[in-house]
């Protein structure tokens, strides 16, 4: 029986896949996951028999469908052109495995305000979009504000551009106040403060680092397990003497890391910032997430839920369990992160005690 069991639970994640690239805010979320179901089941698409749709789920546009057969997952995956919505709005979705490309979908709000005068915003939206095309932007708010939605690499890709760009605009900021200094009895007062003003405001994007310091983004829930599952991430860092300061700005980890004063060579910095990468690479393939909801559930539902995933957590050790207020992640590989839901609501079934 055990055995017959494992097989129809691994079968459950070879009949699903993950379909990102929704067009979120162009219909609501039943209406989505309607159309999805529809889209899925039409045999033109290379569908079939849809067994489950989950939306919304935590990551905006990006859905979980499960079909009744592993062959028709497999033919919407090899299907390469997706598109679903009417005419007038269609979006191209990318479907994969259940364990491939799950952190594939990343939504950020950008402060472009902390440019200042020093660009024209709508001209380095306009560069950025030629740039990395894969990007989707919403309208740049009065206060400087964009929202971007798309891929973690093209997220990470943004990061890197704009980094970029406020490392050169910072170095000029710097040689104009070096030269402001030495005509400081001709120079405007004010003219001076605006300058150290700006160039306060792109110490926030850009940190200060030393000739041995490296800079690299990950995704946050990849991030959270590498430090807090994987022993390989501390132990690199005490043995090549290297110090770490991590930044999470929601769906996107970014790590700065510097040479042990008096210690470890720049060599070990660059060193360290290839292998974390390597580390986060083989977990990006590997990792799956799912959420619990907890948002609109009695308090001793939500109670039940995460006393559950704490009870869980000391089973499933390679499971990393995060809770917030409005819903619970749980962080793992495909065939653990069944198994774990399922005990979940097997205990919840049960109505664990308190």
């Amino acid at each position: 029986m055990a055995s017959i069991s494992n097989v129809k639970e691994s079968e459950v994640s070879e009949r699903t896949v993950v379909v990102a690239g929704l067009p979120v805010g162009s219909f609501s979320d039943q209406s989505l996951a309607k159309l999805v179901k529809i889209y899925f089941q039409d045999i033109k698409n290379e569908g079939g028999d849809v067994e489950d749709v989950i939306y919304p789920t935590r990551t905006k546009g990006v859905a979980y469908v499960t079909f009744k057969e592993k062959k028709v997952a497999e033919n919407v995956i090899r299907k390469k052109n997706h598109r679903l919505g009417k005419k007038t709005v269609q979006a191209k979705l990318t479907v994969s495995h259940l364990g491939e490309k799950v952190f594939c979908s990343v939504n950020a709000i950008l402060d472009l305000s902390v440019f200042g005068s020093q660009v024209i915003l709508e001209k380095l939206i306009r560069d950025l979009k030629k740039k990395i095309p894969t990007l989707f932007f919403s309208s740049l708010e009065h206060n400087g504000r964009i929202s971007v939605h798309g891929s973690f690499l093209a997220i990470k890709r943004l990061r890197e551009s704009l980094l970029l760009k406020a490392s050169s605009l910072l170095e000029k900021n710097r040689n104009f106040i070096s030269e402001g200094k030495k005509l400081s009895r001709q120079s405007p007062k004010g003219s001076l403060q605006r300058s150290n003003d700006s160039l306060e405001s792109f110490r926030t994007l850009v940190p200060e680092t030393t000739g041995s310091g490296e800079t690299l983004v990950l995704d946050t829930d990849v991030f959270l397990y590498l430090k807090q599952k994987c022993r390989c991430y501390e132990g690199t860092l005490k043995t090549f003497n290297v110090l770490s300061r991590e930044r999470v700005d929601n769906d996107v980890t970014t790590i700065y890391l510097k040479s042990v004063q008096g210690g470890s060579q720049p060599d070990n910095v660059k060193h360290v910032k290839q292998l974390i990468k390597e580390y986060s690479y083989s977990l990006q393939l590997e990792l799956r997430k799912d959420t619990i909801v907890l948002e609109g559930k009695e308090n001793r539902e939500q109670r039940t839920i995460k006393l559950a995933c704490e009870q869980l957590s000391l089973i499933y050790l390679q499971v990393l369990v995060n809770c917030y207020r409005t819903h619970i992640d749980i962080i793992g590989s495909s065939s653990d992160i069944y198994l774990f839901r399922k005990q979940v609501m097997k205990l919840i079934g049960q109505k664990v005690s308190y």
